[in-house]
């Protein structure tokens, strides 16, 4: 049994299913694919398996004690959801993910830290083999809390900083929460636990941009993870006054695309498929070869990894494509994972780049980039497969007419 495709609400905290954590980073996205090298000619990535699972975000809970602006939930509780899954339905939904691979399994929210028994579920998955990483907005981490995220086995933390000072106070609605978040950032850094930064940026914090990859460079952390506003959940309410402009998103990806190339920190683009293309024609003008050794994990992944090397699970066990995308591809209550992740009508649409519309589906870079799913169902009537409506390129075929 195949999930219908309803429409549901992945919930929990953006940034809860932000970044690409854990030591096995390189191995994010494995699959082969026929991608436009430097120079626009189509070439073969080869790697593990055509749509592998590489990255399961579980929502362990939907209570947070924020109340973000962009939250992908419209619902967020101060207390632990009633419909959470149990601690018996969590290890089987974690027994369920080894059928189907050995994935980085994120712990994810809502706020995880709020789940009195999120230590003992991350030490289960731990045991089983898995990588695991923790998503928080680091307010809850103390040095005793730090010492049981260690004990537990999770490999990486990443910890939200959507600016600096008041202006992630004001997204987070939480005054203080800034100096919060940086006081749990460094209580896990004193125990040596690697920590990453996951910011979105919007209209409210985008002219602090460089700012805050020098903060993430100062502070230590291992990588910064910038994530391009998704209008779902909370974040339709702000949509209209904090969507980046799409000739504002194309200069923000073009100048972190130069930034990385100064590899003083890990970065990745998330949510923000148009960066892989905007990394190939950069690459073209510097006459530069696309690979690994150049270009790190960004020349072996893609845009949008959404259905095809990833997916999220929801507090109540749906599952969906990836956070911000609310139709759903199964339930894990229902059917097993494996069944949801190999049959999935959804899963099966977002896997075949010759099924994307408009302007997407004529792209030159449709096999690299497919644009973000999530803001063309917004934009576009609820269509996930619709040309992404912020981006400025025009492809060739258009070019041409």
């Amino acid at each position: 049994m195949s999930g219908d495709g309803k429409k549901g609400h992945p919930g929990g905290h953006p940034h809860g299913a932000g970044g690409h954590p854990g030591g096995t980073i390189k191995e994010v996205y494995s699959t082969i694919m026929d991608a436009p090298d430097a120079h626009g000619q189509a070439h073969q990535f080869m790697m593990n398996k055509q749509n592998q699972i590489r990255l399961v975000f579980w929502e362990t809970t939907a209570g947070c004690n924020l109340e973000c602006a962009h939250c992908r939930r419209i619902d967020v509780a101060s207390t632990l959801m009633k419909n959470d899954l149990t601690t018996e339905q969590s290890k089987k939904m974690i027994d369920s993910l080894l059928e189907v691979g050995n994935p980085i399994l994120v712990l994810s929210g809502g706020e995880p830290l709020y789940r009195p028994d999120i230590f003992e579920l991350a030490r289960y998955a731990t045991d089983k083999g898995l990588t695991v990483a923790l998503a928080t907005n680091g307010t809850l981490v103390t040095a005793a809390v730090a010492q049981k995220i260690k004990d537990s086995g999770i490999q990486r933390v990443s910890i939200s900083l959507d600016g600096l000072g008041a202006t992630h106070d004001f997204l987070r609605k939480l005054p203080g929460s800034y100096d919060m978040a940086i006081r749990g950032f460094k209580e896990l850094q004193k125990i040596g636990i690697p920590v990453q930064i996951n910011c979105t940026i919007a209209k409210h914090n985008v002219h602090q941009v460089k700012e805050i990859y020098q903060n993430a460079i100062d502070l230590g952390a291992v990588a910064l993870h910038i994530f391009m506003l998704v209008p779902v959940g909370c974040g339709v309410t702000i949509a209209e006054d904090q969507m980046l402009d799409p000739q504002v998103y194309e200069d923000v990806l073009g100048w972190f695309y130069e930034v990385s190339k100064e590899k003083k920190i890990e970065t990745k683009a998330t949510c923000a498929p148009h960066y892989f293309r905007i990394m190939r024609q950069k690459a073209k003008e510097e006459g530069i070869q696309i690979t690994p050794k150049t270009h790190g994990m960004a020349a072996m992944t893609k845009g949008c990894l959404a259905g095809s090397a990833i997916c999220f699970i929801s507090h109540k066990g749906e599952v969906f494509p990836c956070g911000y995308l609310p139709v759903e591809a199964g339930n894990i209550n229902r059917q097993s994972f494996k069944d949801v992740w190999d049959n999935s009508e959804v899963f099966a649409n977002l896997r075949d780049p010759d099924k994307l519309k408009g302007k997407c589906g004529i792209c030159e870079y449709k096999k690299v980039c497919e644009g973000c799913r999530a803001r063309a169902y917004y934009e576009k009537g609820g269509d996930y497969m619709e040309e992404e409506p912020y981006c400025i390129y025009e492809p060739n075929k258009i070019a041409r007419k």
